[in-house]
């Protein structure tokens, strides 16, 4: 890999340009280039049209944004954490350097729902030649089903999808075991790749899986993942699904890196996950209009316990609903599921807008249906001001919505070096169901709101209800 290196990706016509930012880019002082600017569309309850554009680089990249909507009175960059400060060039450009891959929102004037999402992204190390051997070629067109897997023959483990777009007759693409699907950057992939009962199936790339022009109900999700085994997601964009992005059910040895998703749609959350072991979800970005996160039990037709699961180094933004949610769904009719040894680290979360007052929380465990949840850990997590919901949301649970029998516990969950800045009146809310249904053994430690460390639960950040035992705060 040579220092200061730059890849960019021409992408068709078929995806909707924004024309509200120009985006240009640079290494070692030398010529610009523009990059395509895309157009998402983000928020359930009143849709808007924001911006999207992504390269890869190595080394250190110069960024200039020009915003064409309005005078630039103001720049901000999130996630704060990223320590990215733009300068300002003139009354409509921005200007700032990159000198590692980073996932990015960039707001002029405070308007978070036309902003350019910005993703400078490492360049690919498993990026397949298209001419090797084992490798088949998919190109642009209308693909019958048939005619894509008839391309794996004795020999050929790849599917290539070259640049273009890819509409895919039938929409879902199920997928066998052993096989490795490139989507290179500059492709669109209308349709959704479905691994069932299958092992071994890496998805990657930089392209684009789109599912705008399809409705609501139906419920198309951008990749499903079925009692399989051994499934790598990596790199790519899913914009737009009816339903969930990434669906997990059943399955184990999962890994989900380097990916972005943002959707509009009800109950189109980010990744699901029911009845599923040893997941890692890694350097992820999700923007979505249900929860970003979601860890279930049994849902549906799906049965055994969660755990091992592991999400970490990410940004996720809910513009309704929940970054990240447990328990809510499980085995009812018999004894409930297990749902233990989760892991939330090094996250960022730059929004959370719930009006209901029963679906808040940026870190939220609401155990129903019989479910026990335990041994869950949020460390290193940034908060920043959010519309409307709490910080933690930690409950036993009967939501007769979902829920035909409440939770049977929660117990040893552990908040280590959480931050939240913005509204004081986001207050936490922690409380079990009954004596035989608890909240147990939870330690807060270094919980800082507006930079103050939160001393005592007896503050006003926090609403401690009934059978809740052995809570601590240091």
């Amino acid at each position: 890999m040579r220092q200061n290196e730059i890849v960019t990706y021409s992408i068709p016509s078929y995806v909707p340009r924004n024309g509200d930012y120009s985006v240009r880019i640079r290494a070692n002082e030398g010529d610009w280039q523009e990059l395509d600017t895309l157009l998402v569309k983000v928020d359930m309850h009143e849709v808007r049209e924001a911006s999207m554009a992504s390269f890869d680089f190595s080394g250190e990249v110069e960024v200039d944004v020009t915003c064409h909507r309005q005078n630039i009175q103001q720049a901000i960059v999130r996630p704060l954490s990223s320590g990215v400060i733009a300068e300002r060039i003139d009354n409509r450009t921005i200007r700032f350097k990159l000198v590692k891959p980073h996932k990015l929102s960039i707001e002029m004037n405070g308007d978070c729902f036309h902003n350019l999402h910005l993703f400078a992204k490492t360049i690919e190390h498993e990026r397949p030649e298209p001419t090797a051997r084992g490798v088949a070629i998919v190109q642009p067109g209308i693909h019958r089903i048939e005619s894509i897997l008839s391309k794996i023959v004795e020999g050929i483990d790849t599917l290539y999808f070259m640049p273009g777009v890819h509409h895919i007759e039938q929409v879902l693409i199920g997928l066998p075991s052993n096989i490795n699907v490139y989507i290179a950057g500059g492709a669109v992939v209308v349709g959704s790749f479905v691994c069932d009962q299958v092992s071994n199936v890496k998805i990657h790339g930089r392209g684009i899986i789109y599912l705008s022009d399809f409705g609501r109900f139906s419920a198309f999700r951008g990749i499903r993942i079925m009692y399989a085994q051994h499934i790598d997601i990596a790199g790519i964009s899913i914009i737009d699904p009816p339903h969930y992005s990434i669906y997990i059910g059943q399955s184990s040895q999962v890994r989900i890196f380097d990916v972005e998703s943002f959707s509009t749609r009800g109950w189109s959350d980010g990744i699901d996950i029911m009845a599923s072991s040893s997941i890692t979800i890694d350097s992820v970005f999700m923007r979505n209009s249900d929860d970003c996160i979601a860890i279930y039990g049994h849902r549906w037709g799906y049965y055994g316990d969660t755990r091992d699961i592991v999400v970490c180094n990410s940004v996720l933004w809910a513009d309704v609903a929940h970054p990240t949610m447990i328990g809510t769904h499980g085995d009812y009719i018999n004894n409930g599921t297990l749902i233990e040894n989760i892991c939330f680290n090094n996250i960022d979360i730059l929004e959370h807008h719930e009006p209901q007052e029963q679906y808040r929380g940026c870190l939220t465990i609401n155990a129903g249906d019989k479910n026990v949840v335990r041994n869950v850990t949020y460390s290193n997590i940034r908060i920043e001001p959010f519309q409307l919901g709490r910080v933690i949301d930690l409950r036993v649970v009967w939501n007769r919505d979902y829920n035909p029998e409440p939770g049977k516990g929660i117990s040893n969950i552990t908040y280590k070096n959480i931050s939240y800045t913005g509204d004081e009146s986001m207050v936490s809310w922690i409380t079990g169901y009954d004596e035989q249904r608890t909240v147990s053994d939870v330690v807060i430690e270094d919980f800082y709101v507006n930079g103050v460390k939160v001393e005592a639960l007896s503050s006003n950040m926090f609403e401690i209800g009934p059978y809740v035992h052995n809570l601590n705060i240091k």
